[in-house]
Formats: C-alpha cells, sequence, structure tokens
C-alpha cells in the first residue's frame, strides 16, 4: 500500500498541539475530521495529486458533515463556528487529509465571509448560504487581475456598470482557486462610478454559468487538486441583488473579512503541512534501522535536532495563527455576523497588520520545515512514494500566493516606521521628497520642457 495512505496520527502526539484552546465540541469535531480524512480525504488527495482532480469528492464529504457551512450562523442552517475554529479545521484537514482541499476550502471561507458581511437584507446571499452543506455549494474568491499581480487590491481589468436590470460585469483574473469548478464566486471590480479612483471596489456574486474558464488545464508545481486558473466574466448581465453589501464597498469587505479569513487560515494550511511532514518523519525515522551500528534513524541527534527545532518554530507559527484568531473571535464576539448589520461595523480591520505577519511567518516556515524533513527521512524522502515531496511541492505556494511574502514585509516595515498612511495601496499620494530630489537633476531647458507638459496636462 502507498505510505501516503498508511499515515494516521500517530506521528507527532497531541501533547505538542495547543488543545486547551478548543471546546469541548471543537475537540469532537477534530476528531471526527481526522477519521474522515483518514478514510476519504488522504486517499482522495492522492488520486488529485496524480490526475490534477479537483477535490470535488471530498468536498462532499465535508458537507457531509456540515462543514461547509462552518462560520454560517445557526440560523441560516450553519455551525456557527469562531475563527479559531476555522483555523483548526483547516490545520486539520491539510495534516491529516489533502493540503489542495485545505486551500481550497480556505476560498470558500473566505467567500462565505465576503456573503455574510452583507448578507442581511439580501435573499439571493442567504439562499446561498443556507444551501451550501445540502447542495454542496463551493464558493471562492476571485480578486486577481493579471495587470497587477500580487496586488490583488488593484483591478485594473475589471469593471462594472449600472444597467435597466442590475449590473454588467467584467471581470479578468489570473487565478482563481477553483476557478471554473466552484460554484459561485465573489469577485471584485471598480465600482460603476469608478471615475479613475481604483480604491472605488465593489464586490459581486456571480455563479459557474456566468464565467469563462479552462477547467482542468491547472499545471501547477504543486498544490495539484487547486486548479487556481484564469476566469473571466464577459460582461455578463446580473441581478440587482447580485451586489454584494453597497456600492464602493469593495475596500472595507477586503480588509473586513476577505484578507483576514484568507491569512489566517491559509497560514493555518502551511501549519498543517509542517505538521504532516513531521508525522510522516517520526513515523520513518523511528521504523528506519541502520544496522550496522544498531540504531533507528530517530536515534541520532542530528535528527533530533531537525525535528526538534521545526517542532518548535511550526507551534511558534501555530500559537501565532492562533493568537491572531482569538483576537478576531474576541472583537467580533465569536464571529457574530448579526453585527454587520451596520454597515461601518469593522471590528477585525484593526488587526490586518497583524495578520500579515502572521502569513509571511507561516508561509516562511513551511519550506523550511518541509526542507528540513526531507533531509531527516535521507533518500527514501527523495521519492513520492513516502508522501514529504507532494507536502514539500504544496507548501512553495505559500510565499508567492499573494500578497506575496516580500509585500507583506515591505508593508510591515514601511508602516512600522513611517505609518500607515504612506502605504499607498492605490498609486495615489505623491512622493515629494523623489519628486523633488529628480527635479534637481533636470537641467534648466528638461525643467521648462517639464514645465509645458505639466501646464497643458493641467488646462486639457
Amino acid at each position: 500500500m502507498n505510505a501516503i495512505t498508511q499515515m494516521t496520527p500517530t506521528g507527532i502526539g497531541s501533547e505538542w498541539s495547543p488543545q486547551w484552546l478548543l471546546t469541548a465540541e471543537q475537540k469532537a469535531l477534530q476528531a471526527d475530521l481526522i477519521a474522515l480524512c483518514e478514510t476519504t480525504l488522504r486517499p482522495n488527495a492522492i488520486e488529485s495529486y496524480k490526475k490534477y482532480i479537483y477535490p470535488r469528492k471530498n468536498f462532499e464529504a465535508l458537507a457531509a458533515m456540515g462543514l461547509m457551512s462552518l462560520t454560517i450562523p445557526k440560523e441560516l442552517g450553519g455551525r456557527g463556528e469562531s475563527h479559531l475554529c476555522a483555523a483548526m479545521v483547516v490545520e486539520t484537514i491539510a495534516r491529516y487529509g489533502c493540503p489542495s482541499t485545505a486551500m481550497c476550502y480556505t476560498m470558500h471561507l473566505g467567500a462565505c465571509a465576503a456573503a455574510l458581511l452583507r448578507h442581511h437584507d439580501n435573499e439571493r446571499l442567504k439562499d446561498i448560504l443556507r444551501r451550501v452543506d445540502k447542495d454542496v455549494l463551493i464558493g471562492t474568491l476571485s480578486y486577481s487581475d493579471p495587470e497587477t499581480g500580487s496586488h490583488f487590491w488593484y483591478p485594473m481589468s475589471s469593471r462594472a456598470e449600472r444597467t435597466e436590470n442590475g449590473w454588467k460585469v467584467f471581470k479578468k483574473a489570473s487565478w482563481t482557486t477553483s476557478g471554473g469548478f466552484a460554484d459561485w464566486y465573489i469577485i471584485q471590480t471598480t465600482s460603476p462610478d469608478f471615475g479613475g479612483d481604483y480604491s472605488n471596489l465593489s464586490c459581486f456574486l456571480v455563479t459557474k454559468d456566468q464565467i469563462h474558464a479552462d477547467p482542468a488545464n491547472w499545471d501547477g508545481l504543486g498544490m495539484r487538486g487547486n486548479q487556481s486558473g484564469p476566469i473571466a466574466v464577459d460582461g455578463v448581465e446580473i441581478a440587482p441583488d447580485a451586489l454584494v453589501g453597497p456600492i464602493g464597498d469593495g475596500a472595507k469587505s477586503n480588509d473586513e473579512v476577505v484578507d483576514p479569513f484568507f491569512l489566517v487560515c491559509s497560514s493555518a494550511c502551511w501549519n498543517g503541512i509542517c505538521l504532516a511532514a513531521m508525522d510522516i518523519t517520526k513515523n520513518h525515522t523511528t521504523r528506519k534501522v541502520h544496522n550496522d551500528v544498531g540504531m533507528r534513524v530517530a536515534d541520532y541527534p542530528t535528527i533530533q535536532d531537525y525535528v526538534g527545532e521545526c517542532l518548535i518554530d511550526t507551534n511558534a507559527s501555530r500559537s501565532y495563527v492562533y493568537l491572531a484568531a482569538k483576537a478576531l473571535d474576541e472583537q467580533t464576539n465569536n464571529c457574530d455576523w448579526s453585527a454587520h448589520a451596520t454597515i461601518d461595523h469593522l471590528p477585525r480591520t484593526a488587526l490586518l497588520n497583524w495578520l500579515w505577519q502572521v502569513k509571511f511567518f507561516a508561509s516562511k516556515n513551511v519550506t523550511f520545515v518541509v526542507d528540513k524533513m526531507l533531509h531527516a527521512c535521507g533518500g527514501t524522502g527523495y521519492k513520492p512514494a513516502l508522501g514529504i515531496e507532494r507536502l514539500l511541492r504544496d507548501g512553495k505556494a505559500g510565499w508567492v500566493m499573494g500578497p506575496t511574502n516580500e509585500v507583506l514585509r515591505q508593508f510591515v516595515g514601511k508602516a512600522a516606521l513611517l505609518g500607515f498612511e504612506v502605504l499607498d495601496y492605490w498609486n495615489q499620494s505623491v512622493n515629494q521628497r523623489v519628486l523633488n530630489n529628480e527635479l534637481k537633476k533636470m537641467s534648466k531647458e528638461e525643467k521648462a520642457a517639464f514645465a509645458s507638459k505639466l501646464l497643458a496636462e493641467a488646462q486639457a
């Protein structure tokens, strides 16, 4: 039998997990989910990885457990769970089941959050949210843009127009997890009253039949079940209530729910991959014997050092995720969506700078940890059968997923040194220092020509 399918929770023990953070109900949910991972999600992960198959079977299994509605309030038929529980579920799926499913599920939770933020007076959104388990309605987010890369908040290739019957939407996305496979999409475009201001963004709900995609053409280094290809919405006319929130609400939605859920849950996914790699390493190194010296691989101090350092770093990353999730829970009364009926109730936004750090740390750590676990497993780890190779490929996605780590560390450093106001997401502020310095370099003739150009533009 393939070694991946043999891996059970006999790896790193639960005494190395912060179980005290979970309620009794959440612990029971975790145990049931681990069992589901063993019987269903992990075997399907192997199929997804080898054949680039979208993990819909895994979503059907999650829906049967009521996990598609994890954070949806009970009055809409959901579990009404917290940010911390969401992080635990994603980590568990990535660790014991399928990282691709964990990432697709992260985007589903993000789409649910974007819908829940503005569902209060919108029957179309409520209808979808009520049916995510029963009809296995997979949601996703489509925010990227081919012209702006990981600056996903800057949709230069997208727009929307008001029509007599609702809205006409144009969207191009370079990356959309579950693209062509998800049933419903929360997309972001510039607003109908755009006027050249790229901070004026709006969100819309579109369905699978309203997008163009090339499903099953995904060929990534890892995360092979994700199907994270481009999609397009080519002037589709949608109903008035397919607008998610008011016109111009996109930036608020980004900071209040889309970023918080993505940053916390994707980080939990990277932590789950780290733990999965350490589970495999423990199972392999405690069984593999070097008969010439009478030692198991796990008996070598070097291997113990590898695992010790990686477990310490990963638990630091997990602590960071759970600290942030707990803070979000405290800010929102455990994910109470009813409070958002007040349009400017945006409690998560104040924590965004912490969530940037969480994602940076987790996606940096996963690359280090899986590399070290490959070293610990030696030549056997280099073979796909053990499972390290799959995790190594999957973990590489973390760093380059927008916002990339290059973007995040600059955000953090720049804001810490100069204040948040200098971040200038939409390129609207003039850097007077740079401008004045460049002007000093000009000759009189160059200044005159430049002044004439500016005057002509001002008078146009």
